[in-house]
């Protein structure tokens, strides 16, 4: 999905930017990753396993795309648990508008997980904890677009 400039107030604007979010669980707690100093948003905050959608692809597809590049995973090491509503997160500290697509993932074999450049670092926890940690902007509430 191509990017959009959106008007905002004052004379800038914001670009629109869609992206996937897939959490990973595995008995009842969710994987949660701390981003690398080498992405371009969000170093030393954690997520999920997130990624822009590419033109021409579909945000599923898309998810099991990052899921194999960030995680190692294929579609046969994940189950697909629901896909949720999009989210739309403005941060204005960087002109932008995310359009979050999330996803939840079942992992089937925890131990097959390898992390890519992205993150240094991969928790298991409990959902609720996440807002205990500091992370990209609002992914407890994208968390619960996925939540049972």
């Amino acid at each position: 999905m191509a990017s959009k400039r959106l008007k905002k107030w004052g004379d800038s604007t914001l670009e629109e930017k869609h992206v996937v979010t897939c959490f990973l669980e595995h008995r009842g707690k969710i994987a949660i990753f701390l981003r690398s100093q080498q992405v371009g948003t969000y170093r030393g905050r954690w997520a999920g396993i997130s990624g822009y959608i590419e033109p021409g692809t579909t945000p599923y597809k898309q998810a099991l795309q990052q899921l194999k590049e960030e995680a190692g995973l294929g579609e046969g090491d994940v189950s697909l648990v629901k896909e949720g509503a999009p989210l739309e997160v403005v941060d204005e500290g960087i002109d932008r508008k995310w359009v979050v697509h999330p996803y939840r993932f079942a992992v089937l074999e925890p131990a097959r997980i390898r992390m890519d450049w992205e993150h240094v670092e991969m928790r298991w926890i409990n959902p609720e904890e996440l807002v205990q940690y500091e992370t990209v902007p609002r992914l407890a509430e994208t968390w619960e677009r996925v939540a049972e």
